[in-house]
């Protein structure tokens, strides 16, 4: 008689995995926690497959020295393993670096010692009324050194704005939200709270007036053609200064938006993928740009000429004389010093991407070709920043047919002889 084959033993540090009375596999194992201790993590899955998956990338991280959340973390050590271990993959260098700072000056501050599993929905809102409510200079000791204002009992009332308020809830969603995909909560609690919707940016785009005017003024400027561009086809100052020559067309006039040029902390002037994947896109250039970027070409090729050797090659198309890319703080003060000498009201640089999108709206053009040329990843977005344009579109339709009805108004039944339809 053939003896029974024996299971095979899991190896030392593979951890436990059995099916639960509800049909979910559970799997358990010993990882590093954030607080340098080897603690218990569960983890859940459909399969049994499943389960043994997200225990072993667990336990594949915490052999690399990644501390791990588990169920009894603190709202500090689970944002920090969070922060360390899966957003900064998954989110941009500069993303990420606010992120972070909104971690350590306001929720590790504010929820940091409260277990992640006893989180509740009032801890969060009574955590957002105490925030909106408190003076930053107090809380983070800003004027201890100087002597002044709070840390001389004179408290500036010196609160976070509504906007800031509500990027802290969504950062605390969006960690508590990998938790529940990793079956470590059963639901995001701080999707329980409703945060106040705060009042949108207000912004003064340029108007067409001051539009030509701007056009007219930066026609003497080294940078006309950045200028030119960025108002007429809406790119965004990173966009702009990623630009390479390969991606212009200048004989189809056709643009390719591929990248952007950012300064990250750690890598300096940085290449980075555009903002949202909707962002790489190909649009068509207008006649002037094609224009004032031939002029910018064989400028730029006299100036490499006067640098010779010291010409640093980067295949940009805005760069400094010498060919290196342009600093967007840099390409910031220049804006801001062109505006002065010009004698412009003092704008934004990203008020020119408002200032194309709004002077397309009122000349009519189809809100989706809008969304497109801007690069936005839903139509809701142009239609939401753009709101006040349309409000005003609607206030002259309305005006138009008050005129129509009113009894010195146009014979309906004798209309013009033409129609504008837009």
């Amino acid at each position: 008689m053939t003896a029974p084959k024996r299971k095979k033993a899991r190896a030392n540090g593979e951890g436990t995995i059995y099916q639960r009375k509800d049909g979910r596999w559970e799997a358990a194992g010993y990882v590093l926690a954030a607080d340098g201790r080897r603690k218990r993590v569960r983890v859940y899955g459909s399969t049994r497959r499943e389960a043994a998956d997200k225990l072993a990338e667990k336990i594949t991280d915490s052999n690399r020295g990644l501390p791990v959340a588990t169920a009894d973390s603190t709202i500090a050590d689970y944002l920090t393993s969070w922060l360390n271990g899966v957003a900064v993959h998954r989110l941009r260098e500069n993303t990420h670096t606010r992120y972070a700072a909104c971690v350590r000056l306001h929720l590790i501050p504010g929820l940091g010692t409260k277990k992640i599993a006893r989180l509740t929905a009032k801890d969060i809102r009574t955590f957002l009324d105490r925030l909106r409510a408190t003076c930053q200079c107090c809380t983070q000791g800003l004027d201890t050194e100087r002597k002044r204002c709070c840390a001389v009992g004179e408290c500036c009332q010196k609160r976070l704005s509504a906007s800031t308020v509500t990027y802290v809830h969504s950062v605390l969603k969006s960690a508590l939200e990998h938790a529940v995909r990793e079956d470590e909560l059963p639901r995001n609690v701080a999707r329980n709270v409703k945060a106040a919707t705060p009042r949108p940016r207000r912004f003064r785009p340029l108007t067409a007036t001051e539009a030509r005017q701007f056009l007219n003024a930066a026609r003497t400027e080294r940078l006309h053609a950045l200028y030119e561009l960025a108002l007429r086809a809406g790119l965004r100052k990173g966009e702009l200064l990623g630009l390479r020559w390969e991606d212009l067309d200048l004989t189809t006039g056709a643009a390719s938006i591929r990248r952007s040029l950012q300064r990250t902390r750690t890598g300096g002037l940085t290449h980075l993928p555009t903002k949202t994947r909707a962002s790489e896109r190909r649009i068509a250039l207008p006649t002037e740009c094609l224009h004032s970027l031939k002029k910018h070409q064989e400028q730029q090729n006299r100036e490499q000429e006067e640098a010779g050797v010291g010409w640093k090659d980067s295949g940009l198309v805005f760069t400094t004389p010498t060919g290196r890319p342009l600093d967007p703080a840099n390409l910031t003060r220049r804006f801001r010093s062109f505006l002065n000498r010009a004698g412009l009201r003092r704008i934004r640089f990203h008020d020119l991407r408002h200032s194309t999108a709004t002077l397309l709206l009122e000349q009519g053009v189809d809100l989706v070709v809008i969304k497109e040329l801007l690069g936005h990843a839903h139509i809701g977005v142009t239609a939401g920043v753009y709101a006040h344009v349309r409000l005003r579109l609607q206030r002259q339709a309305i005006d138009t047919l008050s005129n129509a009805l009113s009894p010195t108004g146009n014979d309906p039944d004798n209309p013009p002889a033409t129609a504008v339809v837009r």
